[in-house]
C-alpha cells in the first residue's frame, strides 16, 4: 500500500523523449510526483531544476526531483524511456538486441524496490520491449502495456483531418500492428463524424484511394523522416505517453492503441502487439477485437509473424 494517496509517476530515461515527456506531464498537470530516474545524474538534476522553475506556470502543482531506483516501491506507473536510440538508416527492429540487455537491468532494478504498479514501455522497438518487460517483471500481462501504435494512430488521425479538412479530433481511425514498417491501417473501421472515409471518397470527387493509400506511407514513414531532419523523434511520443498515463491514473476507460498481450484475440498468441484496447486504473481492461476485412487479417498476421521471429530470437521458446 502507497504511503501517500498521490499520484507518483517514476520515469526511467531523461533523454530526447523522458525529458519531452516530462515536460508535457508538468503542463498538464497529470501526476503529483514525478520522479527522474538516469545514469547521467547530473542530466537529470538539472531536467528537475529547470521543470521545478516552471512550477508557477503549471495547471496543478507536481513535485518533480532527481531519484533512484528505491522510489518505485511507492510508484503507481513506471514508464521507460531509457535505452539506445534509433540511428539513421536502421530500423527499430535493429535495436532490439542492444536494448533487451540494457532492459533486464533496469526491470531488476524496479522489482527489487517492491514496485507493483503499471510498467509503460516506449523504448524501440517498442512491441518486444514491452515483451521483455513483462517477461522479467513477472508482473501480470495487463500492467505492461508499451506505447504501441499510439503515436502512428495520431499521426494517421493528423493526416486525414488536413486532407479532409476536419478537426483531427473527430477522425476516429486506426494503425495497428508493429509499431514499424509492418503496421497497418484500418480502413475498415475508418471514419468521420460516424460517416466511413471509404463511403466519403466514394461520394466526393476530389478525394480517392490513391491519396489515402499517401497518407498512410507518410504515416508509415514519419519517424523516418523525422529523423533524417532533427535526428530523434520526441514531441509527438511524449504527449501519447502522457494520454496514456491520464488514462491510467484517472481511471477513464479510454481505447488506445497500444503495445498490448495477445492471447487469442485476433487469432494469435503470446505476443505484444499494437491493438486497441480499454485502458483504466488496473492497466488493459480489454483487448478490443474488430472485425478486419480479409486483407487486413493478412496484413495483421504479417506483422505478426515478423515480431514473433524477432521475439523468439530473444527469447527462444
Amino acid at each position: 500500500m502507497k504511503k501517500n494517496r498521490v499520484n507518483r509517476v517514476v520515469l526511467i530515461g531523461t533523454g530526447f523523449v523522458g525529458s519531452s515527456y516530462a515536460f508535457a506531464m508538468l503542463n498538464q498537470g497529470v501526476a503529483e510526483e514525478l520522479v527522474l530516474i538516469d545514469l547521467n545524474k547530473e542530466k537529470s538534476e538539472g531536467d528537475a531544476m529547470d521543470l521545478n522553475h516552471g512550477m508557477p506556470f503549471a495547471p496543478a502543482p507536481t513535485k518533480i526531483w532527481y531519484g533512484g531506483y528505491e522510489e518505485c516501491k511507492y510508484a503507481d506507473i513506471v514508464v521507460i524511456c531509457a535505452g539506445a536510440n534509433q540511428k539513421p538508416g536502421e530500423t527499430r527492429l535493429d535495436l532490439v538486441e542492444k536494448n533487451a540487455k540494457i532492459f533486464k537491468g533496469i526491470v531488476s532494478e524496479v522489482m527489487g524496490s517492491g514496485f507493483d504498479g503499471i510498467f509503460i514501455v516506449a523504448t524501440n522497438p517498442v512491441d518486444i520491449l514491452t515483451y521483455a518487460v513483462w517477461k522479467f517483471s513477472g508482473l501480470p500481462k495487463e500492467r505492461v502495456i508499451g506505447s504501441g501504435t499510439i503515436l502512428d494512430t495520431a499521426r494517421f488521425r493528423f493526416l486525414l483531418g488536413d486532407y479532409f479538412n476536419i478537426d483531427t479530433r473527430n477522425v476516429h481511425a486506426y494503425i495497428i500492428g508493429e509499431h514499424g514498417d509492418t503496421e497497418l491501417p484500418v480502413w475498415s473501421h475508418a471514419d468521420i463524424g460516424g460517416k466511413p472515409i471509404k463511403t466519403i471518397i466514394n461520394e466526393i470527387e476530389e478525394y480517392n484511394q490513391a491519396d489515402l493509400d499517401q497518407i498512410f506511407i507518410n504515416v508509415r514513414d514519419a519517424a523516418y523522416h523525422i529523423i533524417e531532419r532533427k535526428g530523434a523523434t520526441y514531441y509527438g511520443i511524449a504527449m501519447g505517453l502522457v494520454r496514456l498515463t491520464k488514462a491510467i491514473l484517472q481511471n477513464e476507460n479510454s481505447i488506445l492503441t497500444v503495445s498490448a498481450y495477445l492471447d487469442g484475440e485476433y487469432a494469435h498468441k503470446d505476443i505484444y502487439i499494437g491493438v486497441p484496447a480499454i485502458v483504466n486504473r488496473d492497466g488493459i481492461r480489454e483487448v478490443l477485437e474488430f472485425e478486419l476485412s480479409e486483407d487486413e487479417k493478412e496484413k495483421f498476421s504479417h506483422s505478426v509473424n515478423v515480431l514473433q521471429k524477432i521475439k523468439e530470437s530473444v527469447f527462444p521458446s
